[in-house]
Parts: structure tokens; sequence; C-alpha cells
């Protein structure tokens, strides 16, 4: 039997483990990525693991959450930042050079490589043939020192593309159909690789487009072949020789199979406030838009801008829209501007902003109050974008660039019409991506070789070992679809905290109950409770380490998100799965005991645990987990579990 392009490098990374759905497999990882949230905590973990030097093939460092440095932590960050490139042996771009999934994709991404980032945007780069996966910071950390990152053998699912995209139907409208059908736990366990005939019809950033956002599914990764097309973005980009045809086997086998046929899709929106809460744009037409924005990481690369630019040519946005273009990198942005499209769209009215994650994420350019906001982004979820009860829909630029034109929610197909004198500007690739290369800093000519730490660089707490009795309050209840920003928030004022996680703990779950974490400490120790898919979203393992240490114990959860329940692991949080009818009858303030010896029952293998609520009632809840996760989670999380392999003689690269 034939193997899939998802099998077959998975195979050539494998160091242990059978490539079976449900078995745990570890691999090798040949690049990684950290961003500037996330990245603090990386090194400072690689730090305390006692290693000196990178070990992957490539490391890269990106700041492109916090550009704006609001206060000196966050410019302290990004001098650490730099400082621990230089020190142990990672690339730096530098604050303003763009997004981290951008500037890689430009940079470094390559054809049948893998790749760990600490972002759960990190398989953007799935569109040129890499099969990259998101983590928590920690995996990325033992990861660039060498050791293996292991992870669930996913479903290996086919998505068959046919036919065309017709007028005014992008990328985006592809992976909003994919969400449409499947929603935002539909990928949760699988890897979906696209095939058919369809593919050829698509370059190498809009293949990029759905793959980025695939994560939006819960997939663990998403991934195209190579051909032509991607033969062409690498020869632009200046390198032709990371250049590799790869593709599946004729026989190949998937565990499922969808086709999409391209020609048939139209417009699409994601409305408030998930991304998988999708109609055709005509559906949701005639609404009012206050606010648009088009950029991110899903498309912010010149050939997303560009078509906002040709319709924007000759034009004016309505008086009360106010639109802002922020792109994926700076090199995107100097071509542009070097073309003449940056001055185009300042002249129809278009506020220009620096390459950052920002507005994403709630930091700069946040809604006004009962207002609605159309954004090219990849995510929705409700008080993301900095204002709680936001109106936030997602959509392509052509759909976003002509509500900025009409002034509410349009079909452009309809514009189109309407105007008489507007085209569908299509997706052009430049002829080369040309710009200046000094943003970024080599390991071979570091500015730094030692750590320069700030007065809010703090150090990585540490976990003891899983007790034998756990017992306290179920101190919140939450519902389903709880996402890290819930349990972390990434807005400006509580991000500079990062790297000082006694201060970031006090915002834990702030945006559920503000009182959370003050109740948390008090009670020394107890249990969350949540429905369906706890934890989806960003990769901040912050929203595992900071419920650590403000003393949660464990988790009843109905099901977890992979990255966030892989971060409960690390950092010694039990995460116990419930079933619908005990998770409606517990209610918060309930005490929660587990019965059994759970030290000694985590590391045996025993799956179902006994918990007894209120000496009232019991339930029986699972722990689905492989024996390295069991250990991991016996000696207090990741961190103590390979100091502990160190100390008595392994290698910490060997976890």
């Amino acid at each position: 039997m034939g193997q899939t392009l998802t099998e077959k490098i998975l195979d050539e990374h494998l160091v242990e483990g059978e490539l079976e759905p449900g078995e745990e497999i570890g691999i090798e990882i040949d690049q990684v990525l950290t961003q500037d949230t996330t990245g603090t905590l990386v090194w400072l973990q690689f730090e305390a693991l006692g290693l000196d030097e990178v070990q992957t093939e490539l490391a890269a460092q990106y700041c492109d959450h916090q550009t704006y440095q609001f206060d000196f932590k966050n410019t302290d960050d990004h001098r650490f930042l730099r400082s621990a490139a230089g020190t142990f042996g990672a690339y730096f771009s530098r604050p303003g050079n763009g997004i981290c999934h951008n500037v890689h994709r430009e940079n470094f991404a390559a054809p049948g490589k893998t790749m760990l980032g600490s972002d759960s945007h990190t398989p953007t780069p799935g569109g040129l043939g890499e099969l990259a996966i998101g983590s928590g910071g920690l995996d990325v950390a033992v990861a660039m020192g060498g050791g293996a990152y292991y992870i669930d053998m996913p479903e290996v699912v086919e998505v068959r593309l046919e036919g065309e995209l017709p007028a005014w139907a992008t990328a985006k409208d592809v992976i909003l159909e994919m969400l449409r059908r499947l929603s935002v736990k539909g990928g949760v366990g699988k890897i979906f690789e696209y095939t058919g005939p369809g593919v050829e019809t698509l370059s190498a950033p809009e293949r990029m487009t759905i793959t980025n956002m695939g994560t939006e599914l819960g997939a663990t990764s998403s991934i195209f072949p190579t051909d032509e097309r991607t033969k062409e973005y690498l020869e632009r980009v200046g390198r032709a020789e990371d250049f590799e045809a790869l593709g599946p086997d004729d026989d190949a086998e998937y565990h499922d199979q969808l086709t999409i046929d391209l020609s048939e899709l139209e417009p699409l929106i994601a409305q408030p406030s998930m991304p998988d809460n999708v109609v055709p744009v005509r559906e949701a037409a005639g609404q009012d838009v206050q606010q648009v924005i088009v950029g991110s990481c899903t498309n912010g690369g010149y050939e997303d801008i560009l078509p906002a630019a040709k319709m924007l040519e000759g034009r004016s946005i309505q008086p009360d829209t106010e639109m802002i273009v922020a792109p994926g990198s700076k090199k995107a942005s100097e071509m542009l501007a070097r073309q003449g499209w940056t001055a185009e769209m300042m002249a129809a009215g278009v506020n220009y902003s620096e390459s950052t994650c920002g507005a994403c994420i709630g930091i700069g350019h946040v809604p006004g109050s009962d207002s609605v906001s159309l954004r090219t982004f990849n995510r929705n979820f409700e008080g993301r974008s900095g204002i709680e009860d936001d109106n936030v829909y997602l959509c392509s630029p052509e759909v976003a660039t002509a509500a900025a034109i009409a002034g509410e929610i349009v079909d452009p197909r309809d514009l189109a019409d309407d105007l008489g004198d507007l085209e569908d500007p299509g997706f052009e690739l430049p002829d080369a991506y040309a710009g200046a290369e000094n943003d970024i800093i080599t390991p071979d000519d570091p500015v730094d070789d030692a750590l320069v730490k700030g007065p809010n660089i703090g150090d990585v707490p540490l976990k003891d070992p899983l007790e034998s009795h756990l017992e306290g309050p179920a101190l919140l209840k939450m519902a389903d679809n709880i996402t890290t920003d819930h349990i972390i928030p990434a807005t400006q004022d509580i991000l500079m905290y990062r790297s000082n996680i006694p201060k970031l703990s006090e915002f834990t779950l702030s945006r559920v109950d503000e009182g959370f974490a003050d109740r948390a400490l008090e009670s020394d120790g107890g249990f969350l409770v949540a429905g369906e898919n706890y934890g989806q979203g960003s990769s901040r393992e912050h929203a595992a380490l900071c419920p650590m240490y403000l003393g949660v114990q464990g988790v009843l959860a109905q099901s977890f998100a992979r990255i966030h329940k892989a971060n409960l692991f690390n950092f010694g949080i039990v995460p116990l799965e419930i079933d619908a009818d005990d998770y409606e009858r517990i209610e918060q303030g309930d005490a929660i005991e587990i019965v059994d010896d759970v030290a000694e029952a985590v590391r045996s293998g025993q799956a179902e645990f006994t918990v007894r609520v209120d000496d009232d009632w019991e339930l029986t809840a699972t722990l689905d987990a492989s024996a390295r996760e069991r250990e991991i989670l016996a000696d207090g999380g990741k961190l103590p579990h390979v100091k502990a392999q160190h100390e008595g003689g392994a290698a910490p690269a060997d976890d």
C-alpha cells in the first residue's frame, strides 16, 4: 500500500512509534519557530534545561505581536529575545519586520521539512509542502535541544479539489467552506492533505491561506503536494534550490475524503463570533460596516493586498467607514510602496499600519462600541479584537474592500454590477519578492552573545511531582469552546507580562470571571470544569502555566483542544474527560475529590478515575494519555521531568 504525502514526511523523520492513527509517535524536527509572546518563555525554558546551543537545522525568533512597544517591558522582552537568539544560535527577526508565518515562508520554509512552532498558525507553510505543527513552547524548547516531538498519529484526510475558482471567489473562501462543512472541531486529530486537479490552479500563497486557517478546524496540520506552482514561488523568493517534488503515492489510502468543486464556490463570510459561522456574503449583505482591516498572517501577503489596492484605484472609501491595511511583512510593504500602490490606497482613505499581529489579538485598531468590523483574519472569537461584545466578521480582501467602498457588507459581484467599472482584480504574483534583507540577524553575525534580562523577565515556575490525593473546589464552570484568549487574554495591557508569570497569573480567566485568580489562590488547589473543545485557539502555554501557578490541579472537561491538552500535561495539570450528563450535574463550588491514588494510578496506566462530588455522588472520568505523557504528568510537568532525567544521567534532548 502506498503512502500519503503526510506519511512520507513523517516516515522520513520517525524516531519512535508506528504510523497508525491514535498511536503515539516521536518525530525529528528540522525547523523551529517562536514569536515574542511565546518566545520569552521558550528561551527561559531552554536555559533552564541546561542547553547551550540550538540543535535543529534552523531556529527562528520573530517579534511580531508587541511591535508597538507600549511599555519598557515589551522592549525588554525583545532585547532578551535578540540576546537569546545570539547566545543559542537562532535567526532573529527584528520588531516590525513582519508576522512570523509570513517572514518564515519568504525566507526559510521548504518542502519535505518538519517544523514545530510556538504559535497555533505554524501550519502555514504546509502550502509549500512543509509539515508544520503548532505546539506549546516547552515542546519547542525540547525540540530545539534535539529532542523528538511526540504526538498521537493523526488521521490523514484527503481534501480533493476540483475545478477552478470563478471570478471574485478566493482561497479564503475555500477554507471558509471547509469550516462551514466541518466546524471548529471538525479537524481535531486530523491532518488535511489537499489533492486533485484543482490544486494546480492555486498559487503557493493561496495554498498557504488555506493551510494557515486550517488551524481553525482544530487540525494538527494541513499540507499540499509540491509542483510547478511551488517551484515558481520559491524561485521568486530567491530560493529555487529548496524545491523538491513531493506528493502522495497513486495508491495512497486516506482515512476519510471530501471533495470541493472550486468552480461552485462564491464569496463567503464568517459571522460573529466563530470562524465556522459561515454564510454566503449575500446573506449578510446590507449590514453597515464601521471598520475594515486587510492583513494578518492569513491574508497579509503582497498578493493579498494588491487586489484591495486595485479595487481602490481612483476610488474613495466611505467617510463613515475606517479601513486599515497591515501587510504581513515589511518586504510586502516595501514592494507595494515602490510600485505606488501604498500611495494609491492612502489616496483612497486607507490608514497604513506596521507589519504586525497587533489588531488580530486586540492590540491597536480596536473596534468602536456597537460597531461592525470586517477583517481578513483567521479568528473572530468574542472579545479577541480588544473589546467585549464585538461584532467581527472574517472574509477575503476582496469582500473587505468592497465593504469599505460601499460602507456596508456587500457581495463584490453585486458591487461590480452596481458600479459598472469594477473588475475582479484576480490573483497576481510579483516577478520577484525584492526588498531589504537587513531586518533578519543571522546566527553567524549575532548582536549579543549573552542573555540580557530586564526587570520584567522572571524565572520559569516549577511544579512538584503529582500528589497521591487531589481534592478541592470546582473553582469555575465554563461552557463549550473556551479559548486560550478566555484563559489568558492577549490585549496589550496583559501581554506585556508574558515573561512575568506571577503578574500574568492575576489575569487568568478574567474574561470569564474577574474574581477567579483571587479565588484560586485562596482555595489552595482546585479544579476547572468545562464543556467541549476546552482550550481551542492559540498555542500559548501560559493558559496552562498560569492556572498551575494558581494551584489548579486538574481540569474536568467533555473534550480538549489538542495543543492545550499537551500543555496541561507539560505543566502537571491532570486533564480528565467527563461525559455530558456529569458535566451538567457539577456546579461551581462543588467539592471535588479524586478517590484513587492519583500519582500511582497515573504512572500505572489507569484510564478511569472515580471522582466524588460534594460527598454526594460519583462520576467516572477518563485520562487519555500515553505512557510518556503519564511520566511527565507524574513528575509535575515536562520541565521537571526532563531535568530529572538529566540529573539521572539521561541527556535532556532524549525526552
